[in-house]
């Protein structure tokens, strides 16, 4: 069994993947498994994997199947894991050489189901660092976790005996699959370094707003189900709520507004703000909006009103973006 199995999908990323698969087979960490799964690439990306794979057959498995995106892709991979920890890589992303062996020996010592590292945002222009901290428990998690599986190592034992996969078909596929999973977890360890490379594209799905946007409201509503089929809702009923109304009213607000299309927009923004009103509507007596701070504030602020200036304010961007397309 290997220490660590790194399931990497790959879809149309020639400019990209090599450098990816590099920052692989040179880690530090030698008994890994590097898992490479062509999602139907249509470019050079599958000469390049085949390429590696013949170089190192002993640590690469190379998968091949239809187009199906990333969480299919993932789901397909799981399969062929043996290692005692799972990791998983987008193909557009690097990670430094030192990552695998710090996090494993961090698992080792702790003895945690999961471990979480730092990472970098890369952009063409700069750097940002995202640093996490250490959760006090499985409600801090819920309410504060960075739910990216691409920063983790998760026991392989613990993805098997509680099923769950990521859900195919919809963005935020990670939400889903992260929050499911808090429950089960006994013990997690932070790795204080930022080993990843998060690689900023403007033609990335993650940076390209449309409808598909509102997939945020399915996966929510699927992870309350999953929940209440599993008989833990009511001990989570409070962190469920506050993230509902945080997912849909900050980070992915941002994201409906910069859809270009207006009706488009303002029938997501619209659609969002019922979801929240009819899944939770005392969602503004919630406990965690007691803590003072500029997010709940402006949180409890949003009404019928405001909301008409959100969908003038998504308007406003898109005028500016296309004015520095033009003067660019």
């Amino acid at each position: 069994m290997k220490k660590v199995s790194i399931i990497v999908p790959f879809y149309n990323v020639e400019e990209y993947i090599e450098r990816s698969i590099k920052s692989l087979v040179n880690q530090s960490l030698q008994d890994i498994e590097i898992i490479l799964v062509n999602d139907g690439s249509k470019d050079g990306s599958e000469e390049i994997a085949k390429d590696y794979q013949k170089r190192y057959p002993d640590k690469i498995i190379y998968l091949e199947k239809e187009n199906g995106g990333l969480s299919d892709a993932r789901n397909y991979a799981l399969p062929y894991a043996t290692g005692e920890y799972i990791a998983f890589l987008d193909s557009d992303d690097y990670v430094e050489e030192e990552m695998y062996a710090e996090m494993y020996e961090s698992a080792r010592i702790d003895r945690a189901d999961v471990v979480e590292c730092d990472y970098l945002w890369e952009y063409p222009e700069e750097t940002i660092e995202s640093k996490g901290r250490t959760y006090k428990d499985r409600k801090d998690m819920l309410l504060n976790a960075r739910v990216v599986a691409w920063n983790k190592l998760i026991k392989r034992e613990l993805i098997e005996r509680t099923g769950i996969k990521f859900p195919v078909g919809l963005r935020y596929e990670d939400v889903e699959f992260f929050c499911k999973l808090i429950p089960y977890i006994n013990s997690i360890s932070i790795v204080k370094r930022p080993f990843i490379h998060y690689v900023q594209r403007d033609n990335s799905i993650s940076n390209t707003q449309t409808s598909k946007t509102a997939d945020i409201i399915q996966v929510l509503d699927h992870v309350i189900d999953f929940y209440k089929e599993n008989n833990i809702y009511e001990n989570y009923k409070n962190e469920l709520e506050y993230n509902y109304a945080r997912y849909l009213l900050c980070s992915s607000m941002l994201r409906m507004v910069m859809i270009e299309d207006k009706a488009e927009r303002d029938k997501t923004i619209n659609y969002a703000w019922e979801k929240l009103n009819t899944t939770f509507p005392k969602w503004k007596e919630n406990k965690y909006f007691k803590e003072k701070s500029l997010k709940n504030k402006y949180m409890l602020s949003v009404n019928d009103k405001t909301l008409k200036l959100y969908e003038k304010l998504g308007r406003i961007r898109f005028i500016r973006k296309k004015i520095q397309e033009r003067f660019a």
